[in-house]
């Protein structure tokens, strides 16, 4: 069977596809289609969206440099700001030393998640098997197209949408799996629109850095090329028992993503009882008043939903993933049902503090449960306690 071909393979998708272009149908029965949509620089993106005279400017959002004295960690940039070597998570002080003439700017966390809010809204149209990852990432489930082809032209009609209605950009991959779809949708940013079918991936991934892979960071990767692994075509092709002294149990699966199979599922969206927020940082964090910052914007943001929806909620869960994946929740039990922001934000740090001391974090997350309305007859919210 004839692999189908991308219309413009590894190529940015700028502008509206040439209408004369042919795409070859190719029908996979046997293969899941996945997409993966990650907004482009998306909190300076917000910024520039908000004020137009920042574009083409490099823009910074994080702590206060304070003229290079500054402490804290850049929480994200512009690409304009990527030229000059500014990166997530870099010291504020050393990014204000690289761009001195960088807009500076705090991050807006509340303004950030309501345009991830339309956002989302607009990519839940598309599947209904949808599941957001974080606060700019989001994967479809397209295999109900029955082919790449049409799954490129969906890409394409996602892309012109979030344009006209939020005047962001994003990038978006497309493959047989959650893994190989993100790990396509990174390799044209900003504004690209890669597609990875089955036949392609040797092709496409074996000869990029092992690093490309999820999961496998500086450390690890750094420990897999002493080994003379440095592709991800090596780590495919690597013996499963040299790869056990590096990675441990980590081994079996890494090499699997490395191969392109990946059988998780994307989670379809469904009300709970329960609502929640999560954050997968572009590069792992360790400065601990970056994640109180994003919990305290989760926080905020979480008081709102639930007055929109007349709720309260007496159970607050912070979740923490480090760098090597491993994953913590920890939950605490309001001792009476609230919406004070105060309140949430007061239990989340105390939950957070002690798992984010010494560690790197690559994903935050605040969750609300037992959640419940308030009865008419009742008056105060003390009216719930016993």
């Amino acid at each position: 069977m004839n692999d189908y071909v991308p219309s413009t393979p590894l190529e940015p998708i700028l502008q509206d596809p040439d209408p004369g272009m042919h795409l070859t149908k190719e029908i996979c029965h046997n293969y899941r289609i996945i997409l993966h949509v990650d907004m482009d620089s998306f909190y300076a993106s917000v910024e520039v969206r908000e004020h137009p005279d920042l574009k083409g400017k490099p823009v910074v959002i994080g702590a206060d440099p304070r003229e290079g004295s500054g402490r804290g960690v850049v929480c994200t940039c512009s690409y304009e700001a990527r030229k000059y070597g500014v990166r997530s998570a870099m010291p504020i002080s050393h990014a204000y030393q690289l761009c001195p003439n960088a807009v500076f700017l705090p991050p807006r966390f509340p303004v950030y998640t309501r345009a991830s809010e339309r956002v989302m809204a607009v990519l839940r149209r598309y599947s209904e098997k949808f599941e957001q990852v974080s606060i700019d990432e989001a994967y479809l489930d397209l295999s109900y197209l029955k082919n790449f082809a049409d799954a490129e032209l969906v890409a394409r009609d996602i892309k012109k949408e979030i344009l006209a209605t939020e005047q962001l950009s994003c990038s978006i991959g497309i493959g047989p799996g959650k893994v190989v779809a993100k790990i396509a949708s990174d390799m044209q940013k900003p504004g690209g629109l890669v597609v990875i079918t089955p036949g392609l991936i040797k092709e496409i991934l074996y000869p990029l850095p092992v690093t490309r892979i999820p999961g496998v960071g500086r450390k690890t990767g750094d420990a897999l090329v002493q080994r003379g692994i440095s592709t991800v075509g090596d780590l495919a092709e690597a013996d499963i028992q040299q790869l056990m002294g590096v990675l441990g149990r980590w081994a079996v699966p890494l090499q699997k993503m490395a191969k392109g199979i990946d059988d998780s599922e994307v989670r379809g969206h469904s009300d709970s009882k329960s609502i929640s927020r999560e954050m997968t940082f572009e590069t792992d964090i360790d400065s601990p008043s970056v994640i109180l910052e994003t919990l305290e914007g989760m926080a905020r943001e979480l008081g709102k939903d639930l007055a929109e929806r007349n709720l309260y909620a007496r159970t607050v869960t912070v979740k923490i993933r480090f760098s090597d994946f491993a994953t913590f929740s920890r939950s605490r039990s309001l001792p009476c049902p609230t919406r004070d922001v105060r309140a949430i934000l007061s239990a989340a740090r105390d939950l957070a503090l002690p798992l984010i001391s010494q560690n790197r974090v690559r994903l935050a997350g605040l969750r609300l449960s037992s959640l419940s309305q308030l009865d008419r007859n009742q008056t105060t919210i003390g009216e719930f306690c016993g």
